[in-house]
């Protein structure tokens, strides 16, 4: 959750390990209290966490700026796709009225 956040309970702990159980995420190994991640579970945490630090932080944190200034005059094909990106999400905003 965060430093500030408040420490997980027994029962919240028991009920995110179904949850990963559930979702074959983690495996419980034999009769004992431990946990395995599982290969398939370890690619899903690592795409989560790229997809959120890779594309959507960098999304959002420009997508509620105005454009300021001049561009630059070579633009990285990443930081135009970027753009691109960008663009389309303050569309779906507007198309969906959650623009204020």
């Amino acid at each position: 959750m965060g430093p500030g956040a408040p420490p997980s309970t027994p029962r919240q702990a028991a009920y995110d390990l179904r949850k990963l159980r559930g979702k074959a995420l983690v495996e419980r190994v034999g009769t004992t209290r431990r946990y395995h991640p599982q290969p398939p579970g370890l690619r899903t945490r690592a795409a989560l966490l790229i997809l959120r630090e890779k594309v959507l932080k960098p999304i959002l944190a420009g997508a509620g700026r105005p454009e300021l200034g001049r561009p630059p005059k070579r633009i990285h094909p990443l930081d135009a796709h970027y753009e691109n990106l960008q663009r389309e999400l303050r569309r779906t905003v507007d198309t969906l009225g959650l623009a204020a």
